[in-house]
């Protein structure tokens, strides 16, 4: 008795030979569909992030607090993925009117406040500024195409090494990240043209003072946990650390400021 003969594709020809076409095909087909659905997600994204600076940001809001009109911001806004920051979940949330969770106690801005907070700094090409609270990296990729370097400095590991890779994986290479204490700002690169804190301190810690450049500018959120806190405007004169121009901006909330001098 003769075995079975093996079955066959159509035409004589060996399974892989005759059936590879067609999962060459499929294989293809799936592809295209990914990126025509990742090319809407992102036309979707970009229509999002318009209206966002149309209606949260260009205009006066309802509250009266100030437009923001620095025309290289608003294009920074309008470029900069904010919902690459947010957890998958939140995506649809991204370009929201209000702060959202990152984890750990800690949130993205809402995006007026850091077009805002942004602005106030008057950066420039070649500053290198230091940001405070880097939490999952979004104010710095703000920051990133207007300015030529950024320090940011997050005291909890996880979200600054997962803002680190974050920052990589999206092609920002002039963002350092470090994780540590804010609070002592970063003296091996001292000074700064400019510092951002997007924490609020109960006072203006000193460090900062001292590594801000005669001129510079910084913006910080000063008052206690749960209460209304004030935005700051901070410039430093040229005669020294106690040399310094303070501007209340406008009232906020942000989560503390952790870290810096341990009790005795």
């Amino acid at each position: 008795m003769k075995p079975p003969r093996a079955s066959r594709c159509s035409g004589g020809r060996s399974p892989n030979k005759t059936c590879s076409p067609v999962l060459l095909c499929l294989f293809f087909f799936v592809l295209t569909c990914g990126c025509l659905l990742a090319q809407g997600d992102e036309a979707k994204f970009g229509r999002l992030r318009e209206e966002m600076v149309r209606a949260q940001i260009a205009t006066e809001r309802w509250s009266g607090f100030e437009a923001v009109h620095n025309p290289l911001v608003l294009d920074a806004m309008r470029t900069t993925p904010r919902h690459r920051f947010v957890s998958t979940e939140l995506e649809s949330h991204a370009y929201d009117d209000r702060p959202l969770p990152i984890g750990y106690g800690q949130t993205i801005s809402q995006p007026y406040i850091v077009a805002r907070m942004t602005e106030l700094l008057e950066p420039k090409k070649a500053h290198r500024v230091l940001e405070i609270g880097t939490g999952s990296g979004y104010q710095a990729a703000i920051l990133s195409p207007l300015v030529a370097r950024v320090y940011t400095i997050e005291i909890i590991e996880p979200l600054g090494n997962a803002a680190r890779q974050r920052l990589a994986d999206l092609g920002y290479t002039n963002i350092e990240v470090r994780v540590g204490d804010g609070y002592f700002g970063w003296p091996e690169q001292a000074p700064f043209d400019c510092i951002i804190v997007t924490a609020a301190a109960n006072h203006i810690p000193p460090p900062l003072v001292e590594q801000l450049k005669p001129g510079g500018r910084m913006v910080i959120p000063v008052g206690n946990p749960f209460q209304i806190q004030t935005l700051m405007l901070v410039t430093k004169g040229s005669k020294g650390p106690r040399d310094l121009q303070v501007r209340s901006v406008m009232p906020v909330a942000f989560v503390a400021l952790t870290g810096g001098p341990k009790p005795k």
